[in-house]
């Protein structure tokens, strides 16, 4: 095939995406289903476990349409990190993410351990377990144009349980190479330190000449540019020197956030020009979704879906109390948190690779429980966004019109 037919396919296949990426946006408004569940769909079908319309060279796509929009969902999400927000939600997204990821992990540990005795593959999964989605929970709130306090904590919640998660993981990780005579706890607790640490010196280092920047545009210039370009050279900076893309573009978020004069310009870029890879990020994830894993799930994949889910809730209810957050909060913040997709596949990636003698065992779990959650999880997320809207409604005339918990404008 010669370089000009390889070009108009690979054209034609971006566009068949782009434009099943936009029929499941309608069909997602028109039905009240999730757009990212019907992206995922719209995969999986395409794939080779359903009607192989797609050749499977199109996987050859992922990782880069992968990396480009988890740096700019990571960027989005630092939005929410501005100063004055912190101050009046801080206890909240103190507690939620700690109390939910030891509860996620405690709940899989016990669980995973009484079904398969096995000290090892138990501290593994529960380091795994309290990963989230950022992606597909960005993706349901905007799509739901929910934008009020408790649409925000939900964000500001898997926005930083990722860097409680990986630290977990890393601990847990230290201790299993331990048990099973690995390169030993120190190395791959400093390899942890410095995926986290060396993530969020690379976010202030970028962050601060793009907020510099940013205060000296005027309305009209290209912000797009200046706004991508800084994304995509800290994503690609922090995969050079092997940190945490997720976590550095959440920094850099972060300090735009709060140090840029016009900080609002960038982050309305970027949410524009996010929204065709996202479309085809989740397509693509659902083309890959191995569905013979998915059947294959077994007692053990039950029990770490069932363990996880408690341990979420659970814990998403009893960090919401600790902070003393309003009972809409308690209620439904749990029950936002159950999508998990990329991050803990990376996660059994790199434990596999690290105790090979359980490689087959994480993988082929983790990669089963992903597709329930990836699927399932975003309808979970956004029943609860709709019932948190209509508590509100029903309790109007005694809210706080200095804080109101309203899910929509």
């Amino acid at each position: 095939m010669s370089p000009e037919e390889n070009a108009g396919l690979v054209l034609i296949l971006l566009g068949m995406l782009l434009l099943a990426g936009y029929a499941a946006h309608v069909l997602g408004a028109k039905i009240h289903v999730p757009r990212v569940t019907l992206l995922m769909l719209i995969g999986v079908a395409s794939g080779p476990y359903v009607f192989n319309l797609v050749p499977t060279t199109v996987e050859k796509f992922f990782p880069y349409v992968a990396h480009l929009s988890l740096a700019m969902v990571g960027f989005l999400l630092g939005e929410g990190f501005i100063g004055r927000d912190l101050r009046r939600l801080g206890p909240t997204i103190l507690w939620v993410p700690i109390t939910k990821t030891i509860l996620a992990a405690l709940f899989v540990f016990a669980t995973t351990f009484a079904v398969e005795q096995s000290l090892t593959l138990a501290l593994l999964l529960a380091g795994i377990a309290p990963s989230s989605a950022p992606a597909a929970t960005l993706d349901v709130i905007r799509q739901n144009h929910a934008n009020g306090v408790f649409a925000k904590t939900v964000l500001k919640v898997v926005a930083i349980d990722d860097a409680y998660g990986i630290i977990l993981f890393t601990v847990l990780l230290a201790i299993s190479e331990a048990i099973q005579g690995g390169r030993g706890a120190t190395t791959e607790l400093l390899f942890g330190l410095w995926d986290i640490f060396g993530a969020i010196l690379l976010g202030i280092l970028l962050g601060l000449p793009m907020a510099w920047l940013t205060g000296r545009l005027r309305q009209g210039e290209p912000a797009l540019l200046e706004a991508t370009g800084f994304v995509f050279l800290c994503g690609g900076l922090a995969t050079l020197f092997d940190v945490s893309y997720l976590l550095a573009c959440m920094v850099l978020g972060i300090v735009v956030a709060n140090r840029a004069r016009h900080y609002t310009r960038p982050f309305h870029a970027i949410e524009g020009a996010s929204e065709p890879f996202l479309a085809i990020f989740f397509i693509l994830a659902g083309f890959r979704l191995e569905l013979d894993a998915l059947m294959a799930i077994g007692i053990l994949g039950l029990s770490y879906v069932l363990a996880r889910s408690a341990g979420l809730i659970l814990g998403g209810r009893i960090g919401a109390t600790l902070a003393k957050a309003p009972p809409l909060i308690r209620r439904h913040i749990g029950w936002c948190l159950l999508p998990q997709a990329g991050v803990a596949l990376g996660l059994a990636l790199l434990a596999a690779e690290r105790v090979p003698e359980y490689h087959d065992r994480i993988l082929s779990l983790v990669i089963a429980t992903t597709v329930v959650f990836e699927l399932i999880g975003p309808l979970f997320t956004q029943r609860h966004l709709r019932l948190a809207e209509v508590e509100h409604k029903d309790r109007t005339d005694t809210v706080d019109v200095e804080n109101p918990l309203n899910l929509s404008t």
